[in-house]
């Protein structure tokens, strides 16, 4: 999952040099923490929690795929 989801929130922020993508296995979701530079965070996050949403979509998509449970938490 970390692949697709740099790839999709390098093209939003400013600064991707400052993305960091930590996964956090568990016996039925796996976490996934982003963190981003406090600048970009308010592209990350979007208006109204838009963006972190679909972001939430496209990986619950692809985890059905891989039949997994993903969490998306975006951390300050």
């Amino acid at each position: 999952m970390e692949p697709l989801l740099r790839y999709i929130v390098t093209s939003l922020v400013d600064h991707p040099e400052e993305i960091s993508i930590q996964e956090h296995g568990g016996t039925e979701e796996t976490v996934i923490e982003l963190r981003v530079a406090d600048k970009d965070l308010g592209k990350v996050i979007g208006k109204n929690g838009r963006i972190a949403k679909s972001l939430r979509t496209v990986l619950q998509a692809a985890a059905v795929k891989q039949g997994k449970n993903f969490t998306l938490e975006i951390v300050d």
